[in-house]
C-alpha cells in the first residue's frame, strides 16, 4: 500500500530509516547514553524476515493478506476524508495505520524479548502465535470508524471491523478461535482512544502505538493548508520517534523535538495512552528538545521523562 509522502515521514528518506546522523549535538550524545546517535540509527521497524522474540509464521502469513486486501485498502483511503479533508486534522489514513501497526509489532517484540507476558490470547485459550495477530489486526482496523465521523470513531470502528473480520478470519481459523480472535481485536480497537481501559496487554500495545505516530510529517498537509490547532502545531515540533531496547525497562521510546510545543504530544497525548495500558512499568519514555537558540540561551524544555 502506498501513500503520499506528505502523510508520513520525510520524503527524502525511506520510512523508518534516518539518512543522516541524529540531530542531537555531539556534546549531548557523549554526556547521555539516551541520545547516542549510533544506537538510534534504526527506528527498529518490524521486519517479517527478522529474528523475533515470538512465533511469527502466523502473523507474517496474515500480514501478506492484510497488505493486499482490497477492502482494507479502500477503508484506509476512505477513512482519511473526514479527519483530514473535512476537519483539518492529522493523517488517519494509510500511512498512519502502517506506522501504528509497525510500531505496535516492534513494541510487542521488544516487550516479549524482555520477558513481558501477554494475557489476551492466553486467557481466551489461544496460542502465543495469536498475540501478534490480534495486535496487527487491531492496529490495522482501529481507525476505520472515521468513515462515519471523527468524533467517537472507536465506537463506529467496532461494527465495521466486526463485519470485516467475519469475512477475513475464516481463511485462517475455525469458528471457536475466530470468535475469540475477533473479541480480542475489537477490545483493542475500542481501547485505543477512549475512556475504556485496556484489560489486555495486547490492547495496551495498540493504544500506545497509536500515540507513537506523532512526527511532523503526519500533520504537514493540514499545517500547510492553514491548520494551527494544538495537535497540528505540536506534531510539527516532533522530529523523530524511536523505539529500542531499554537499559532499565524492556522497551524505551526516544522522542526528539525542535520546539517546546512538542511537549503537548508527549505529556498530554502519549502520557494518557501509556497510563492504564498495563505496560506503564515496562516502557521508559525520554523526550529531548534538540533546538538551541542562536544567542546561546538554550531551549525552554531540554528533556522530559515519563
Amino acid at each position: 500500500m502506498t501513500d503520499s509522502p506528505d502523510a508520513g515521514s520525510d520524503p527524502a528518506e525511506p520510512d523508518g530509516v534516518d539518512a543522516e546522523a541524529d540531530p542531537v549535538d555531539a556534546a549531548d550524545a557523549e554526556s547521555d547514553g539516551d541520545t547516542d546517535p549510533d544506537r538510534d540509527a534504526d527506528r527498529h521497524e518490524y521486519h517479517p524476515d527478522g529474528e523475533h522474540g515470538f512465533p511469527d509464521d502466523r502473523l507474517n502469513e496474515m500480514l501478506d493478506r492484510i497488505e493486499s486486501d482490497p477492502e482494507i485498502t479502500a477503508y484506509l483511503e476512505a477513512q482519511n476524508v473526514n479527519p483530514v479533508d473535512r476537519k483539518g486534522y492529522n493523517d488517519h489514513g494509510t500511512k498512519h495505520v502502517e506506522i501504528v501497526r509497525d510500531r505496535a509489532l516492534r513494541l510487542y517484540d521488544l516487550l516479549k524479548a524482555g520477558g513481558v507476558e501477554f494475557n489476551g490470547a492466553r486467557q481466551q485459550g489461544l496460542d502465543e502465535a495469536d498475540e501478534p495477530v490480534i495486535i496487527a489486526l487491531a492496529a490495522t482496523l482501529h481507525d476505520i470508524g472515521h468513515v462515519v465521523h471523527r468524533h467517537d470513531h472507536p465506537y463506529y470502528s467496532i461494527p465495521l471491523a466486526a463485519d470485516f473480520l467475519d469475512d477475513f478470519l475464516p481463511s485462517f481459523y475455525g469458528v471457536p478461535d475466530r470468535v475469540r480472535i475477533k473479541a480480542e481485536v475489537l477490545h483493542a480497537i475500542l481501547c485505543h482512544h477512549t475512556e475504556e481501559q485496556p484489560l489486555t496487554r495486547e490492547a495496551g500495545v495498540v493504544r500506545i502505538a497509536d500515540g507513537l505516530d506523532m512526527e511532523r510529517g503526519r500533520s504537514r498537509v493540514p499545517y500547510e493548508e492553514g491548520g494551527r490547532g494544538i495537535n497540528t502545531v505540536s506534531s510539527q515540533a516532533i522530529e523523530r520517534v524511536s523505539l529500542r531496547e531499554g537499559d532499565e525497562t524492556p522497551a524505551q521510546v526516544v522522542i526528539r523535538m525542535n520546539n517546546a510545543a512538542g511537549v503537548y504530544q508527549v505529556d498530554s497525548l502519549l502520557k494518557a495512552k501509556i497510563e492504564g495500558s498495563l505496560l506503564e512499568d515496562q516502557i521508559r519514555t525520554v523526550a529531548i528538545n534538540t533546538h538551541r537558540d542562536s544567542d546561546g540561551n538554550g531551549s525552554i524544555v531540554d528533556r522530559i521523562e515519563l
